[in-house]
């Protein structure tokens, strides 16, 4: 259990670095707000939205198969990544 919760982790808080999120926390915290305020509003977000991920990733296992998952996971990232080079986001 210890090796999934520190490979999640790492994956999560390598993902999180630099993206919307830690700049908008930022930017709340450059902007006079309170930072301790901010962290836990931050914090809280964060774990409400893992919640609901870890739910619909339970739900989605049960339904289909971690091979479609995999393929359709992959697929995701590719077309999010072709739309970001083109300046669709």
């Amino acid at each position: 259990m210890l090796k999934v919760v520190l490979s999640t982790f790492w994956v999560v808080f390598l993902a999180e670095l630099g993206d919307k999120t830690q700049l908008t926390t930022m930017l709340l915290v450059a902007e006079g707000k309170k930072p301790l305020a901010v962290l836990i509003g931050a914090a809280s977000a964060l774990v409400l939205s893992s919640v609901v991920g870890v739910m619909a990733g339970g739900l989605i296992a049960r339904y289909v198969p971690e091979m479609w998952v995999r393929i359709a996971a992959g697929a995701g990232f590719v077309v999010i990544g072709i739309m970001l080079l083109a300046g669709k986001f």
